[in-house]
């Protein structure tokens, strides 16, 4: 019959399952690994969460439900944990990290080569340096008898124990110090990306430099700005061996932010199911953090 579709050859059906079988077959071992490695110890800890489990003392763990999150809101220590955490992501992440990282961006823009060079030298390798390192450097700064007051002293003004008196901002200058070099690339790499004909035409027109950084330069680099607030603060919020080095979370708790308070209670405590529990809620806390940044880079200026 005219028009008629001819049959489909014998096997052709098996041979089109098998080419797509093949397709998939590359990313098989990447599943694998991720199922195992990543999702297999998520679902492990969201099991923990709600259950009473100890590292000793213990026979067996059961099911407590929501008790451990009920004991978490309820608990002043971890409420003040929260706020040590928003306070330090604030001042080392959003303002600290994310300003610096843009100031020093836009003038090594203007800077000669060899300060370009001398500069960005100098700030990567403070973020090449282990965590842990750079707790252990930062304390010998703030210490009584550190670097810090050795400078203050021989200038005629007064000292003090930095790590006692103000241990949440020095734990902050130090993330800041470490952690200034990646913002410092992402805006570098953002503000290259900005056609010199936009600015030079702004400058033609008579616009001033604040209103060409206001109506140029922000709505341009609107997005990288987003990712680098993202990024910078999804990882501050889990910084944990600078804190640990410095101060750990003391004195008393007056620089434990959330990291450190999960590991006193899960380890050091041995409230495993507890201490996971607040590992969630760290995780939902960044959840949020990038649920706003999300729109933040979705929504048009």
């Amino acid at each position: 019959m005219a028009g008629a579709r001819a049959p489909a050859p014998p096997g052709g059906t098996g041979r089109r399952a098998a080419r797509g079988a093949a397709r998939w077959l590359p990313v098989v071992p990447a599943t694998v690994l991720l199922l195992v490695f990543l999702a297999g110890p998520i679902a492990y800890c969201v099991h923990l969460a709600f259950t009473d489990t100890q590292l000793t003392g213990q026979e067996s763990a059961s099911f407590v439900g929501l008790a451990n999150f009920r004991r978490a809101f309820a608990d002043e220590r971890f409420r003040h944990a929260v706020l040590l955490t928003l306070l330090f992501t604030v001042l080392s992440s959003i303002v600290g990290q994310n300003t610096l990282g843009f100031a020093l961006a836009a003038l090594m823009r203007r800077a000669s080569r060899p300060v370009r060079a001398v500069t960005g030298a100098v700030v990567i390798a403070a973020w090449v340096v282990p965590e842990i390192v750079a707790g252990f450097l930062l304390y010998t700064f703030f210490n009584r008898r550190g670097t810090l007051n050795a400078v203050l002293e021989q200038l005629h003004l007064p000292t003090q124990n930095w790590l006692f008196t103000l241990p949440i901002l020095a734990v902050s200058f130090a993330n800041v110090w470490r952690g200034t070099a990646f913002s410092m690339l992402v805006y570098s790499a953002a503000l290259s990306g900005i056609p010199r004909e936009v600015t030079e035409a702004a400058e033609v027109d008579g616009a001033s430099g604040p209103r060409r950084f206001w109506h140029i330069t922000l709505p341009m680099i609107r997005r990288s700005i987003a990712t680098n607030l993202m990024l910078n603060t999804l990882q501050t919020l889990s910084v944990f061996g600078l804190i640990w080095a410095m101060t750990r979370g003391g004195p008393g708790n007056r620089s434990e932010t959330l990291p450190v308070f999960m590991y006193d209670q899960a380890f050091l405590k041995s409230l495993i199911g507890y201490g996971t529990a607040v590992a969630l809620l760290l995780l939902l806390v960044g959840a949020v953090f990038s649920v706003v940044y999300l729109r933040l880079m979705r929504e048009e200026v």
